[in-house]
């Protein structure tokens, strides 16, 4: 994974993942070390080190954004698929936003997809070592 510039813990605009491995992502020409929550207002730094950390709380950028700016968040959720609570699943739904839980990798890729399609995405990474 190249250098980059340095990462503040947010950069602002939609950013396709240009790289994953390590624990880290490399996207608008910075890297960064450790999970993320991706939107079209930017890109975030988040505390999160396992799925199970994933809360409204580390949404709450999301659930601040207009209805309408997200349709779909993809949730890589480390090495393997797990299952999004059914609260938070509702709390997403309440907001006009679908999810699709899958691993980080799958999600990484399958974000940047939908991003270059001009999509309403959204996407939660957990780094993977």
């Amino acid at each position: 994974m190249s250098e980059g510039r340095k990462y503040d813990g947010f950069l602002p605009g939609a950013h396709r993942i240009e790289a994953i491995g390590q624990g880290a992502f490399a996207f608008g020409g910075v890297s960064h070390v450790g999970s993320l929550l991706l939107l079209p207002d930017g890109v975030r730094a988040i505390a999160a080190t396992r799925f199970s950390d994933v809360d409204e709380a580390v949404l709450a950028p999301l659930f601040a954004l207009p209805r309408g700016d997200v349709d779909l968040l993809l949730f890589g959720c480390g090495p393997s698929l797990q299952p999004v609570s059914a609260a938070l699943r509702r709390r997403l739904l309440d907001a006009g936003v679908r999810c699709d839980p899958m691993s980080t990798g799958n999600a990484a890729q399958t974000y940047s997809i939908l991003l270059g399609e001009k999509r309403r995405v959204g996407a939660l990474l957990i780094a993977v070592a």
